[in-house]
């Protein structure tokens, strides 16, 4: 088997487990097939992140922190990144490996709360959907401002806890909603529920407040572009409601600037 074909073979194994054992997401194979092509989506991620970060910050040192199975760091690299990504999960690593021999890369299995990088050697971090999964938000984000340069830029992307979406069960979610009637809810939904222990509802004054803590006071919230997805659903109407009169995002996306 070449490694572009075990590449595949891996990446449709790795998300099958994730999509529908983990989640039991009923339209699991759609979106595994989604992600065997993750640099199409990552593409635009890309594209975004760039209106808010700059040329500058992208066209120097780029560390992914959760990077997954590497895909964003792919289409960082094709745009003239030099970009290092790092991830705890020994399966994703083992993905990025086969990546690494297919395309280049780099790549280190580390947890978010021990980064194993100087200081201040990056100009830019790059977190998406991960700060959610971490053991410790206010570790996770003063490593990410340590090893980020002065001046430099750190990318968070997170669900809103003041959203009505569960983005990674994908499913309408009450906004702090406690995790004995999570549970409950997802199981009368035949969902898998172990999962749940692992997610952190976070808001905005939470992350202020752990960057404030990191010596990082210079952030710049910005609107999610995309469309809240509860929106398609049969409570469209009172979500829009709700997301009109707040003016709260579903999503939590900012950019801070280390002093």
């Amino acid at each position: 088997m070449t490694d572009g074909a075990a590449l595949q073979d891996r990446l449709r194994r790795y998300y099958t487990g994730y999509y529908r054992d983990v989640l039991g997401i009923p339209d699991w194979a759609t979106l595994v097939r989604l992600r065997e092509d993750e640099a199409r989506q990552e593409r635009g991620r890309l594209d975004r992140l760039r209106d808010l970060v700059g040329d500058a910050s992208l066209s120097g040192r780029v560390l992914n922190v959760g990077c997954g199975t590497g895909g964003f760091n792919v289409v960082a690299a094709e745009r003239g990144a030099w970009v290092v990504g790092a991830d705890e999960d020994t399966n994703a690593i083992a993905i990025c490996a086969l990546r690494r021999r297919a395309n280049g890369g780099r790549y280190a299995q580390a947890e978010a709360e021990r980064l194993p990088f100087r200081d201040a050697v990056f100009d830019l971090v790059h977190c998406f959907s991960v700060i959610e999964h971490v053991a410790s938000v206010e570790a996770s984000i003063r490593e990410m401002v340590r090893v980020t340069r002065p001046g430099g830029a750190i990318y968070v992307h997170t669900p809103n806890a003041w959203s009505w979406y569960e983005g990674h069960y994908k499913l309408f979610w009450m906004p702090f909603l406690p995790g004995a009637l999570g549970r409950l809810y997802l199981r009368l939904r035949g969902r898998p529920t172990a999962y749940l222990a692992s997610l952190r509802r976070l808001t905005p004054s939470r992350l202020r407040r752990a960057f404030a803590a990191a010596g990082v006071n210079a952030l710049t919230m910005h609107g999610e572009t995309s469309r809240p997805r509860e929106s398609a659903g049969p409570l469209r109407a009172v979500a829009a409601i709700y997301y009109r009169v707040t003016g709260m995002p579903a999503f939590i996306e900012m950019v801070a600037r280390k002093p």
